[in-house]
Parts: structure tokens; C-alpha cells; sequence
């Protein structure tokens, strides 16, 4: 499946897991989308309005601690920290799958990336799926935003 734009949708955890673990340098990103954020390829930091010299964005790369456990619990993980999201910033507010070069942290210490090459959307499926994968873990454990929502 692919959108107006062109780019294809993830539609599996299983599916952004192999693209994670065949490619290096990967980020999710929370928005409207490529068009809008490409046009202007910075982020603003919201308490203060000062713009930054990128797209924040967070990593999909899969750390070395992790060693052989699953990738798509990581990806998971990393998709329900920021389920949120479209709740808070509007329904049109969606991830997508970016490769890029990190050139800073914002003031949350995400990583804000430029040399933008959008690769594909997560479709909406794929959060319900994250947030399955997450509660089947034996600790108890909420997302980065834990005022209840």
C-alpha cells in the first residue's frame, strides 16, 4: 500500500523490525508529514518558540545493550513511548519512517536530524500493535507522557 504522496505504508511491527535491522541511521518522526516538514526542515521547541536546526525525531537504531532481544519489542517500545502524539498535537498527526543525519538534541534530548529522506508511513494499525506488544511484558510500565492519557 502507498499514500498520495508516494511513500508506502508499514502496516506490520514485523515489517519495520527487518527494516530496522537492515538499515542504519533511522528515525520515527511524529507530524503531518514529509510535505509540510520538508519545506521548512526545522523543529520549533514548544516552550519557548525558538526553532532548531532540524526535525526532532526519535531513533529507531537499536542499541547494543539490547544484544539479541527482540527488535520488534524495540520498535514497539519506541512507538508506544510516543503514542500520545496525536492526542495532544491533532488526528492528523502521524509517524513516519525517515532516514537522516543527526546535527543537534533538542531541549528533550531528541535527536534533530537533517538530510531528510522519508521512507515510508506507520499505519494507524501498527500503534494498536505496539501497545499489545508492550503489555504482554511482565513489569508494569507507561509511556514518556503519564498524565493519564
Amino acid at each position: 500500500m502507498s499514500t498520495p504522496d508516494g511513500l508506502p505504508v508499514v502496516s506490520r511491527l514485523a515489517d519495520l523490525a527487518r527494516l530496522v535491522e537492515t538499515h542504519h541511521g533511522l528515525y520515527v518522526r511524529w507530524s503531518r508529514g514529509p510535505a509540510p516538514d520538508l519545506g521548512r526542515v526545522s523543529s520549533t521547541d514548544e516552550l519557548t518558540g525558538v526553532p532548531m536546526p532540524g526535525l526532532s525525531a526519535n531513533p529507531l537504531d537499536v542499541e547494543d545493550w539490547w544484544e539479541d532481544r527482540s527488535v520488534e519489542l524495540w520498535v514497539a517500545r519506541r512507538l508506544y513511548d510516543y503514542a500520545h502524539l496525536p492526542h495532544e498535537k491533532g488526528p492528523d498527526v502521524r509517524p513516519w519512517v525517515l532516514w537522516g543525519r543527526e546535527t543537534g538534541r533538542g531541549p528533550d534530548n531528541e535527536p534533530l536530524v537533517v538530510d531528510v529522506d522519508p521512507l515510508c508511513w506507520i499505519a494507524d494499525g501498527m500503534i494498536g500493535e505496539a501497545r499489545a506488544e508492550v503489555a504482554r511484558q511482565e513489569r508494569a510500565w507507561g509511556p514518556l507522557r503519564r498524565d493519564g492519557r
